[in-house]
């Protein structure tokens, strides 16, 4: 039992795409976007954008931003671009998996300048995303040059 001054609860989340308040589903229920038990979601029944629930939140905490379609294509495209310097970080650092994507992140948004709330590719939006993908793949293509010469 807390004692103490009782902690407000979370915000529910508000869509960006549409305005309309989020609900939260669980597996089994209509509006659950997976069809095996992938954890609780926040999510925009008007126009199917969701996120994920922080894993062992009490609050059911969002991950970040409710994200579509097209914003989950990118956040996976920019997974996919980021993993080659994640596992060289491993490599060379000997960090594991969870540490080199943060300070990947991390550098990325620094990087960018871009101002979200957490080092994380959930607080991104399309256009955010857009950019870290062309970003880091002209750092790559600089590293090979660079590697060449």
């Amino acid at each position: 039992m807390r004692v103490g001054r009782p902690i407000p609860a979370l915000p529910q989340p508000v869509c960006d795409n549409c305005g309309a308040k989020a609900t939260l589903a669980q597996a089994g229920e209509d509006a659950y976007p997976h069809l095996e038990d992938h954890g609780p979601v926040w999510i925009c029944v008007l126009c199917q954008a969701w996120i994920g629930v922080w894993a062992r939140s009490k609050h059911n905490t969002p991950l970040g931003r409710l994200a579509n379609a097209a914003l989950r294509k990118r956040k996976s495209q920019l997974h996919d671009a980021l993993e080659p310097l994640v596992a060289a970080k491993m490599r060379r650092d000997g960090v594991n998996a969870f540490e080199a994507r943060g300070k990947a992140m991390k550098w990325l948004i620094t990087s960018l300048g871009l101002e979200v709330a957490t080092p994380s590719i959930h607080a991104l939006s399309l256009e955010q995303c857009e950019q870290a993908i062309r970003y880091v793949e002209e750092f790559q293509a600089s590293r090979q040059a660079n590697r060449l010469t």
